[in-house]
């Protein structure tokens, strides 16, 4: 999940450098919502392996 949120931050980074602003905008959007998702299934899977020590 993260490598697709650095993937959609790249082609984000290109279209808004060549002035594609929409696609940039969208793709900027897209890789927030990933990484976001990926840093709660990322805290989620640390408090299930702690609780599980216990």
């Amino acid at each position: 999940m993260l490598y697709y949120a650095l993937v959609f931050l790249v082609v984000a980074l290109i279209a808004g450098v060549l002035g594609f602003g929409g696609i940039a905008g969208a793709s900027a959007s897209i890789a927030q919502v990933l990484f976001f998702i990926f840093l709660v299934l990322f805290v989620v899977s640390i408090v299930m392996r702690l609780m599980r020590k216990v």
